[in-house]
């Protein structure tokens, strides 16, 4: 290292001196965790020269949140991960208040272009404000624009805040051309997503506005998504301080509204809004485009809420959930694993059209490396709940409980071996549909990801349990038959 290091080359040095002491058997085995230190938001989800490139917001000197940087791995298979130096780090007046949340998008002439959330720190008579920056590399080594912020508040018509101005998500289109969505607040109007158009990644201008809360989803917008799917446009959001309704639970959480879009006219007309997890762990989101044409989605596995004094049992905290192929069925955004994760299937275990009811477990359905799928068939049965208990021993258990009378699943870690008073438990609809009801579990050590009848809906979670603890257990309050097909991970 030079003897008048960058805040970068430090943090670089620092990631090369800290990695040496850091155990791979400490981590999950298919989730993304940041090197060293603390993570939240995936940023520049993408493909590029042959690999998927994964950016995260990241604070590498301390497992709690603080100025922020941007976190790098690459996969060829997102299971897989291998860090990369850290890519970003505050070091120019235009972000000297942290690298906020972005994207990444390659240009014409195959370079790839960060763009991101510079934070200038509130001064004399000032508050802090929040503008957009661009960084560009080759996808390892990243140089800032000299003209950042290359998007100010000034960009931006009357009522639109300077202070609540963050997480652009940036595209080509057709023609070549870039546009960009971009979270803000309304004086009026709360949460809105701003489109922004630029000839060459370089210059923009505001386009108008694609859609706002209007107090019905919350107070602002964050980390906002917004792309064509089978047929359909999907603007995806990050409330914060939301109000339960409808399905969506209260505080943090993840929204999908698919609609229609007329770009000439910038009008998004919404068809359908969904949560997007309904699980204690899920929040801002970020999808790419895969070379054979899948959306591609992974988010983190944490929020603000149950962040604040979680149990930092690692020497880094925090990890992205499992990469899902999303897509659209009867109006509505699914979500299923990413068919890669056969990749990982091992000493698979199936038992076909078992009948059970007295709490019971089955030969080789046990571990807490897993991908299980439970179709439980209650045709002819007068069976009105059906248990599944996972993370299981003497004193511990993770209960997914299936009321089949009211079409209602309910998720509860209360005797996960957490004393913390959060909320631990989530509901979500569960329908018995063409005879069925199907779950489908992922779990890697200390999370549980359930996909509820192929992905209608589903709640991720992270578990306090014991790893020790990998018991695997059904129960029905009436004899009840159900095939289970049990892959293990490695």
């Amino acid at each position: 290292m030079s003897k008048n290091p960058t805040p970068l080359e430090r943090v670089r040095e620092y990631e090369r001196e800290r990695a040496i002491h850091m155990s791979a058997d400490e981590r999950p085995l298919f989730h993304l965790t940041p090197l060293v230190g603390w993570m939240n938001d995936p940023n520049g989800f993408c493909w590029y020269k042959g690999q998927y490139h994964l950016f995260y917001q990241y604070h590498p000197f301390s497992r709690a949140w603080g100025p922020m940087h941007w976190g790098h791995a690459v996969s060829h298979d997102l299971l897989h991960w291998t860090y990369e130096p850290c890519a970003l780090a505050p070091d120019t007046a235009a972000d000297a208040g942290g690298c906020f949340s972005g994207s990444a998008v390659e240009l014409p002439d195959g370079r790839l272009m960060l763009v991101y959330t510079g934070v200038q720190p509130a001064g004399t008579f000032r508050r802090e404000t929040q503008a957009q920056c661009i960084a560009i590399g080759d996808g390892k080594d990243f140089e800032k624009s000299l003209l950042n912020p290359v998007i100010r508040h000034a960009h931006l018509p009357e009522d639109y805040s300077a202070f609540d101005f963050r997480d652009p998500k940036v595209w080509r289109a057709q023609d070549g051309t870039f546009r960009m969505v971009v979270g803000n607040r309304h004086a009026e109007r709360q949460g809105s997503i701003l489109l922004l158009s630029s000839p060459d990644g370089f210059t923009w201008h505001f386009v108008g506005e694609i859609d706002s809360s209007n107090s019905e989803y919350g107070r602002m917008w964050e980390c906002p998504d917004f792309f064509p799917l089978d047929g359909k446009q999907v603007l995806i959001v990050s409330p914060q301080e939301m109000h339960a309704r409808e399905e969506f639970h209260a505080g943090f959480g993840t929204v999908a509204i698919v609609g229609q879009f007329d770009e000439g006219e910038c009008q998004f007309v919404r068809e359908t809004v969904q949560p997007v997890d309904f699980g204690l762990n899920f929040y801002a989101p970020q999808t790419m485009l895969a070379p054979d044409g899948r959306r591609i989605m992974i988010g983190w596995m944490d929020n603000w809420e149950t962040c604040k004094e979680a149990p930092r049992r690692h020497p880094w905290y925090a990890q992205m959930s499992a990469p899902r192929e999303v897509f659209i069925e009867n109006g509505r955004l699914m979500q299923r694993p990413v068919r890669e994760f056969e990749l990982l299937w091992q000493d698979t275990v199936r038992h076909d059209r078992v009948t059970v009811s007295e709490e019971t477990g089955l030969p080789g359905v046990q571990g807490r490396l897993m991908d299980m799928t439970v179709t439980l068939l209650p045709e002819g049965s007068s069976c009105r709940r059906f248990t599944l208990h996972v993370a299981k021993d003497a004193h511990h258990y993770i209960q997914i409980r299936c009321d089949l009378a009211r079409s209602e699943l309910v998720f509860d870690r209360s005797l996960g071996g957490s004393h913390r008073d959060i909320v631990h438990t989530r509901h979500a609809r569960a329908e018995v549909k063409d005879g069925k009801l199907t779950l489908r579990l992922l779990m890697d050590k200390e999370s549980v990801e359930l996909f509820i009848n192929g992905g209608e809906r589903v709640i991720t979670a992270i578990i306090p349990t014991p790893l020790s603890a990998d018991g695997i257990t059904f129960a029905a309050d009436a004899p009840v038959t159900m095939s289970v097909e049990a892959h293990h991970l490695g």
